[in-house]
């Protein structure tokens, strides 16, 4: 169900929106919904990338942990090829 709302905005700049939505055979008011749509999407795909981001960042700490106890101190914390060969074993790939 949509909803109305109330904007105040300058004159001077609802007069180019109105000349701007013209142009692309459009209101306002679709204009306006479309950016609250696209701020939203954008908003939920940077949460969504933060979230797989931290996953991926707390399973690398875990594995470099895991190998570290398995090998001893004297290993590197992290090794990017056995990094790379693990996550390539978790995907089916190797």
């Amino acid at each position: 169900m949509a909803k109305n709302i109330t904007l105040a905005i300058d004159e001077d700049l609802l007069d180019k929106m109105r000349v701007l939505a013209a142009m692309r055979r459009t209101s306002v008011n679709a204009m306006v919904r479309d950016f609250f749509e696209h701020e939203v999407k954008r908003e939920a795909t940077q949460a969504n990338r933060a979230e797989a981001w931290g996953r991926l960042f707390e399973a690398a700490d875990n594995n470099a942990e895991r190998r570290s106890r398995r090998l001893g101190d004297e290993a590197p914390l992290f090794d990017r090829e056995l990094f790379y060969e693990e996550v390539m074993r978790e995907r089916g790939l190797l």
